[in-house]
C-alpha cells in the first residue's frame, strides 16, 4: 500500500484508536468492539505482549488499517514492517525511523511534544508528528499554537484525548486524533462492557465526523 495512499487515509478517518492494553487478549477484544462500533484502523502498541503477532493477525484484513506503536529502535520498526505494519508510530524522535519505513512506503509519525522536537522530527522526516501528551500542556490551545509557527506541518494530538474533544482538536488544525485509554478503556474491556465501549466508539466516530476541514480558521 502506497505512502500516499495511507495518509489519505488517515486524513479521512480522522480518529486513530491508540491501543495499549496488558494481554493481547484484550488488546483482541478492543479492536474487535470498536471495529464494529465503525472504526477503520488502530495502532497496536509494542507495550502489548505479543503485539507483533496481533499486528500480523489484524494487518491481513481488508477493512480496517493497521499500524505499530510506540516504536523506539530501528530493529522494532523492521520487525513491524515485517509483520505487516501499513503505518509506524514513535513516542520520540527515532531519526532512522523515516529512512526504513519509506523504504516500503510507509508512512511513519515521530514524537514531539516541545517546539524544538517537533522541529527535529521534521527535520528528520517524519510524515507526521505526534504531539505527546497533548493534555498536560494545555490540550488544543496547544495544538493551535504549535500550528502558527509550524502551519504545514501535519500534527496528530494523543494523550488523554476524550471523544467529546475531538472536533475542538479538528478545529485546531490537527491531521487526525489519537484516543488511547478514553477510549480503548481495559477496565471496562476487562468487565466485559461491551455496549459501553461501543457508545464511546460511535461518540466519537460521531465528534469525527461533525467536523469539516472548512471550519479550520
Amino acid at each position: 500500500m502506497a505512502l500516499n495512499s495511507v495518509l489519505k487515509q488517515l486524513w479521512q478517518l480522522r480518529v486513530i484508536p491508540v491501543v495499549r492494553t496488558s494481554t493481547p487478549e484484550l488488546a483482541e477484544t478492543a479492536i474487535e468492539w470498536l471495529t464494529e462500533a465503525g472504526l477503520r484502523t488502530f495502532e497496536i502498541t509494542l507495550t502489548i505482549p505479543g503485539a507483533l503477532e496481533l499486528i500480523s493477525k489484524y494487518a491481513s484484513r481488508e477493512d480496517i488499517l493497521i499500524g505499530a506503536g510506540t516504536v523506539t529502535s530501528a530493529k522494532q520498526a523492521e520487525a513491524c514492517l515485517a509483520s505487516g505494519a501499513k503505518y509506524l508510530v514513535s513516542p520520540c524522535v527515532l531519526r532512522e525511523l523515516p529512512e526504513i519505513s519509506h523504504q516500503e512506503d510507509v508512512p511513519c509519525f515521530l514524537g514531539a511534544l516541545t517546539p524544538t522536537e517537533l522541529h527535529n522530527a521534521v527535520v528528520a522526516g517524519a510524515d507526521a508528528i505526534k504531539i505527546f501528551p497533548i493534555n498536560k500542556m494545555g490540550g488544543a490551545s496547544y495544538l493551535k499554537a504549535l500550528l502558527s509557527v509550524f502551519p504545514n506541518v501535519a500534527l496528530i494530538p494523543t494523550g488523554g484525548v476524550k471523544p467529546d474533544e475531538i472536533t475542538q482538536y479538528l478545529k485546531s488544525g490537527a491531521m487526525c486524533v489519537g484516543l488511547g485509554g478514553e477510549l480503548v478503556n481495559e477496565s471496562l474491556i476487562r468487565q466485559g462492557q461491551r455496549e459501553k465501549i461501543m457508545q464511546l466508539g460511535q461518540q466519537t466516530l460521531q465528534q469525527a465526523s461533525a467536523f469539516s476541514y472548512q471550519e479550520v480558521a
